[in-house]
């Protein structure tokens, strides 16, 4: 009798190891880690850490990208890359696109379109949405970039729903040079962050992330409690505090187990004053990840901003400034042509080549 019921109760042990694979198994405990980490880079972001939000991001990215979770882009996965966006804003040398012209800001007027079907609260959207049209402008008007801020302009006509009383007002700002307009005081950038934040209040209690948060409370209180129940019992002398195997261990020196260094492809491409640490990629390794770039990773890649190359209409532009206002005027000369973005700097060091080649004398 016995021996039929050890048979019943091994059968029933494969039965449910069958129904329920590890592959199964690790796909939930995935989705679980996806969410705590997710939850935390909310956090971070509320909390404005760009140096914890970037480790986040790394970890959340590695976790990302397993064989559970590959295909299709994760709304999260988009939120994330939003953030991101939005916490490097201010950071014109960042690219997160291809294309070399947009600014963080732009890139994430972009993402945030995508995202509509997750803000229940239409007039919250809209609020977003012009904050970031709006601050893609400011930002490059408060770096002195006024060229820049005319190119935001262009762009979002082009690529983005752009209402025309907000494009013609902004527009105006640029022409006068006004970066203490009070239509950019409004609007600033404090707010969009403030904004963002609402949204993501919002989205976090529709969307509950956290069942790793609660049940790692439950355990650190419990384990509180004991703790607590063993100092009171060693000071009553009524149980002796015997050594416990675990406390032992722990105190032993702890040992990683895994690396904390994760890969780049979340992590912005800064060319001035970087704040992330980029590990070199072998050329074998650049190959491959060019041959396997998968959708997901191109939502969210960045790239190294190549060298700008100049134009012959800018070498005229350039000529013509210097013509107008003489050599040393290239504050002037930013305000009166568009040079994509170039710097006074740029400016100077490109004259002093054309000297050098003789085309100018």
């Amino acid at each position: 009798m016995d021996d039929e019921n050890d048979c019943d109760s091994s059968s029933e042990a494969g039965y449910s190891n069958e129904i329920v694979s590890f592959s199964h198994i690790t796909a939930v405990a995935t989705g679980w880690m996806l969410d705590f980490m997710f939850v935390s880079l909310c956090q971070r972001f509320k909390e404005g850490k760009l140096d914890e939000f970037n480790e986040t991001l790394k970890v959340f990215e590695a976790i990302s990208q397993t064989s559970s979770t590959k295909g299709k882009p994760h709304e999260k996965t988009l939120i994330c890359a939003f953030l991101a966006r939005v916490m490097h804003g201010k950071e014109l040398d960042v690219k997160f696109e291809e294309e070399e012209s947009v600014m963080p800001l732009m890139s994430a007027a972009n993402l945030w379109s995508s995202l509509g079907h997750t803000v229940a609260d239409e007039s919250l959207f809209k609020d977003i949405t012009i904050l970031l049209l709006v601050q893609s402008v400011a930002v490059c008007m408060e770096k002195g970039q006024r060229s820049s801020a005319s190119s935001v302009l262009r762009w979002f006509e082009k690529h983005q729903e752009f209402p025309q009383n907000l494009r013609v007002k902004l527009s105006t700002i640029v022409t006068q040079k006004d970066i203490y307009h009070s239509f950019l005081v409004s609007f600033s950038f404090s707010r969009l962050l403030k904004t963002i934040q609402s949204y993501l209040d919002t989205y976090l209690e529709t969307n509950p992330s956290d069942f790793l948060i609660k049940t790692a409370t439950k355990f650190i209180q419990s384990s509180s409690d004991m703790e607590s129940l063993e100092e009171v019992a060693s000071q009553d002398g009524s149980l002796p505090q015997l050594p416990n195997d675990s406390t032992q261990k722990e105190k032993k020196t702890k040992r990683k187990l895994l690396s904390t260094k994760f890969s780049d492809l979340w992590e912005p491409d800064i060319t001035k004053n970087p704040r992330v640490s980029v590990r070199r990629l072998s050329k074998a390794e650049l190959s491959q990840m060019t041959s396997k770039k998968s959708s997901e990773t191109s939502v969210v890649q960045m790239k190294r901003k190549p060298p700008q190359k100049w134009t012959p209409h800018l070498d005229k532009y350039l000529k013509e400034g210097v013509k107008r206002h003489g050599q040393g005027k290239w504050s002037r000369m930013l305000m009166d042509f568009d040079f994509e973005g170039r710097t006074g700097t740029m400016l100077k060091d490109r004259w002093r080549v054309l000297m050098k080649t003789r085309e100018v004398c």
